[in-house]
Formats: C-alpha cells, sequence, structure tokens
C-alpha cells in the first residue's frame, strides 16, 4: 500500500513510521530542517513505546513527485488545510483516500471543495507527540489510537484495507461508521484541554486532580457537547463521563500541541478550537463563558509571542 504523510510532525511522523514499518511504501512531505534530516539521517521515533529509526526515509516537499497514492495522512496545522489540500493534488487518484487528522472538526468539509467529496474520509488521531530535533519525534506515554471512516458512513474496501494495515503496525485503529461523532468527541477533549493547559502552561497530570480547576475542566467540556448537540452531531448520553474518565487515565506529562506551541511562542490553533466553540455557540445561540473567557485571554498569542 502507498502510503503519504503530509506533515511530518508528532503525528504524522508517529503513524507514518509504524506504517513503514509494517511494510508499507511511505512517502513523506516535510521542509526545512526536519525534511533536510530526515533525507540524511532517517526518522527517529522515541518516547514510551520505544525507539524505532526508520533508515532511510523517503522524504521530499514536493508531492509532484510522490504522484497518486492508496492513502493520504493528512496532518498540516489547521491553518494549512486549504493551501496543503491545493498542494497535494497529484497525490489524489481516482480511488485515493485523504484522511485529514487535525485537532477541530471541520478540516474534512474544508477539504471537499478542493479535493472532492469521493477522496475525503474524517479520522481522528489519538496520539501525544512532538518534533523535538530536526529528524526526531519524541513522544509521551504510549497511546496510539487512530480513528476513520468514510463520511457517510459506510465501510468501503479502501478503509478496509487500511485498516487491516494499521492493525498489523501495532497501533490501536478503529474503523468508524459514525465518524463525525467520534470527531466530536475528539473535540469535546481537546477543545478544552488545549486552551486550559496552555492557560495554566502545565501538564494535564498537575491540572485533572486539582480541586480549583476540574471544575472548569467540566466545565468547558460540558459547553462543547452542548454546542455539539445544537448542531445535531450524535453525541452519547454520557459524554462528559467518557472524556474525564479518559482525562483521568491520560499520561500526567501530557500537553496539548497549542500549549506546546505556546511555550515555544508558535502560531495558536486557538481559532478553530476554543475559538470555534465560541463561534459555534454564538451561532447557535449556546452560552459558552468558559470557552468565550479562555479564548480571550489566549488571543494575544494567536499569532505567536506578542513583539
Amino acid at each position: 500500500m502507498r502510503i503519504a504523510i503530509v506533515g511530518a510532525g508528532g503525528v504524522g511522523g508517529g503513524f507514518g513510521a509504524a506504517l513503514a514499518q509494517a511494510g508499507a511504501d511511505v512517502s513523506f512531505i516535510a521542509r526545512g530542517a526536519h525534511l533536510a534530516a530526515m533525507k540524511s539521517q532517517g526518522l527517529k521515533i522515541q518516547g514510551g513505546r520505544g525507539e524505532t529509526h526508520l533508515v532511510p526515509t523517503q522524504a521530499t516537499a514536493d508531492p509532484a513527485e510522490i504522484g497518486a497514492v492508496d492513502i493520504v495522512l493528512f496532518c498540516v496545522k489547521l491553518w494549512d488545510v486549504e493551501s496543503a489540500g491545493e498542494r497535494i493534488k497529484p497525490l489524489v487518484g481516482a480511488e485515493t483516500a485523504v484522511i485529514p487528522l487535525q485537532n477541530g472538526v471541520d478540516a474534512a468539509e474544508r477539504l471537499i471543495p478542493i479535493l472532492g467529496a469521493r477522496a475525503v474520509m474524517g479520522g481522528v488521531a489519538q496520539i501525544s507527540a512532538s518534533i523535538t530535533a530536526p529528524g526526531v519525534i519524541t513522544q509521551v506515554g504510549n497511546f496510539m489510537r487512530m480513528i476513520f471512516g468514510e463520511l457517510d458512513g459506510r465501510r468501503s474496501r479502501r478503509a478496509e484495507d487500511f485498516l487491516a494495515l494499521c492493525l498489523k503496525a501495532g497501533f490501536d485503529a478503529v474503523l468508524s461508521e459514525a465518524i463525525m461523532t467520534d470527531l466530536w468527541m475528539k473535540f469535546v477533549l481537546l477543545a478544552t484541554n488545549a486552551s486550559v493547559t496552555a492557560l495554566a502552561r502545565q501538564p494535564i497530570g498537575k491540572l485533572r486532580d486539582d480541586p480549583d480547576i476540574r471544575p472548569v475542566f467540566i466545565a468547558a467540556h460540558q459547553e462543547v457537547i452542548d454546542v455539539g448537540r445544537a448542531k445535531g452531531v450524535a453525541l452519547p448520553a454520557d459524554a462528559l463521563a467518557k472524556i474525564l474518565e479518559f482525562n483521568s487515565h491520560a499520561p500526567p506529562a501530557m500537553k496539548a500541541s497549542m500549549a506546546l506551541d505556546l511555550e515555544r511562542g508558535n502560531r495558536l490553533e486557538l481559532p478553530w478550537l476554543g475559538g470555534k466553540v465560541v463561534e459555534l455557540g454564538r451561532q447557535l445561540g449556546v452560552p459558552t463563558p468558559t470557552h468565550g473567557t479562555m479564548y480571550a485571554m489566549l488571543k494575544p498569542y494567536i499569532m505567536g509571542a506578542p513583539a
């Protein structure tokens, strides 16, 4: 199976290396020092699941060098969805599946006008990993899960084939018949965790049991659940309990990628996370005071550290 990884950061690098180790023909699309290191020294994954060193690593900055593939794992930052979507057209053939693994809930709908509804699936990545040096990705904890599926809920041949490969690669994988529900369940978790860990400048383990901070988590999670239900998403009756249970077992050192970006002075995905909750709440008439406050406090850092 030919696979292209668009954006070889923590998510794309982690899953891409595992799929390559399982025998897939994997090519990474990256840029800058990270690309140079991958081409000269290979891609190294280290952390909770042990160490993988993928040598040689097939990597390029130009999708046209790769051509049409079976699966595209689309792992760019949320502000790059449209521009990257245009650039990857050479990867997309008649049967190609493009699986966006972004944070947020709207990447698939943003890609459809560019690549066509036939090409786009839905996807959820559950992994805590980031680039810690050019060519090096460090994973926190050992959980690594991908949920994906056709947007209309059918079990296609291409999805079944990719599921088999993922399971061979040794990480948890689920072929979902309700991918929008899965996307929103992650959004309930991440839109909140991103803002709370960023504002507190602390990992989840220092925050989740704090008697003053736990109510903030609960209120913020519930706001996202309320917005999702108002939008017509079929969230489970015990959605809040499931999210809190997930948080209780998350690696204590885990920080949302947005919190890491804040620490590094990088641009933030806030408009598509907490900002999206606030935007949808206004559209749908659902109050979001907790997310509104967190969004306002983080807003000065959206484009990186203020000058």
